[in-house]
């Protein structure tokens, strides 16, 4: 098993019920994962992410199937409400209460990134658990009596059941500060062997320390070697099977293949570059720890250094040199004119 990859779908489980289940990849799981960690969350009609935050990262959410609303209430006159569906995305900033709510007749499935390896949390539940009914009452302006009812847990339920049904504000369809129709977005890269499309922060304002491509490769395409300067990546695979090669500072490579559930991590600056395996589109999700990702790839390299440079760095004489062309503009995914690498 390479350090870089596991799996998510079959991943540390952190709630299984009749409401959903939760599965973590964080760097209990994955050491080598610093600034990113990711959650899958299932949730059953009628159930709920619990209302909750983050003490130490933002969160950044994609809807893969059903129907949610997303209540977020912030510091200040800052509150929202908005629904999310398919190829939608919400953005939740540290600290701010929220909460995920199934508003559909079906299953709503999410891949949801964190700002840190190892996200905190503290419930709202396990918030008023820790208060006292008499410190409780004096916040609201009633008898301590009033709160008599509610369990005294300092931990909090994970996901709860709605009763009834749901109550959604008639403007939670509007634009929202913190909701992103990524999938409704132009392909910035666009091609028949691929296209990739940005949540980052020059699309996206909101988001001020994280990033998300939504990627997609068909087996006539491949995402070149690069390298990213000045951030890690983290990968989930939402369909399709593929192969990603990797460069270690120890001058070692990890190959490795990735099915539908698998999460990869490569730290800022390792060189490596995706294949698809089969004739099945790839569609990954690819977050950043930046709002603004750059890489620098293979292509371009031959544009910025002289034919000898190159003939010497690659250790062949200069008319065995390859007939490179010069590009200046990185492709980020290029057409496969040769065979898959073995």
């Amino acid at each position: 098993m390479t350090m870089h990859k596991t799996s998510l779908l079959n991943g540390r489980v952190v709630h299984r019920s009749d409401l959903g289940s939760v599965t973590q990849v964080n760097a209990d799981d994955l050491p080598i994962m610093k600034g990113l960690s990711i959650k899958r969350l299932i949730l059953a009609p009628n159930a709920i992410r619990a209302p909750h935050w983050h003490a130490n990262c933002v969160e950044l959410g994609y809807c893969f199937a059903g129907e949610a609303v997303v209540t977020i209430l912030g510091t200040g006159d800052f509150y929202s409400v908005f629904k999310i569906g398919q190829g939608q995305m919400f953005h939740i900033p540290s600290g701010a209460l929220h909460c995920i709510e199934n508003i559909g007749a079906t299953q709503a499935e999410f891949a949801i990134a964190f700002r840190h390896e190892r996200p905190e949390d503290f419930s709202l539940q396990g918030t008023f658990g820790a208060m006292s009914d008499a410190s409780l009452g004096n916040a609201y302006g009633l008898p301590a009596s009033a709160f008599g009812a509610i369990p005294r847990t300092t931990d909090g339920a994970y996901l709860i059941r709605r009763e009834g049904s749901p109550a959604v504000p008639s403007d939670a369809t509007r634009k929202a500060q913190h909701k992103f129709d990524i999938e409704a977005q132009p392909a910035m890269i666009h091609a028949s062997y691929g296209t990739a499309r940005l949540a980052r922060a020059q699309f996206w304002p909101a988001l001020t320390d994280i990033a998300m491509y939504s990627l997609r490769l068909t087996d006539a395409g491949m995402r070149e070697p690069h390298w990213h300067p000045e951030t890690a990546e983290m990968g989930y695979v939402h369909s399709g099977h593929a192969r990603m090669t990797i460069l270690n500072p120890d001058a070692t490579t990890d190959t490795w293949d990735l099915a539908p559930g698998d999460v990869y991590f490569i730290p800022r600056a390792y060189p490596h570059h995706i294949e698809v395996l089969g004739g099945e589109e790839v569609h990954f999700l690819i977050f950043f720890d930046q709002p603004m990702p750059e890489d620098i790839g293979i292509r371009t390299i031959p544009a910025a250094f002289a034919p000898e440079v190159m003939a010497a760095t690659l250790g062949v004489p200069l008319d065995k040199l390859p007939n490179f062309p010069r590009i200046v503009d990185d492709p980020l995914v290029v057409e496969r004119v040769n065979p898959q690498s073995k």
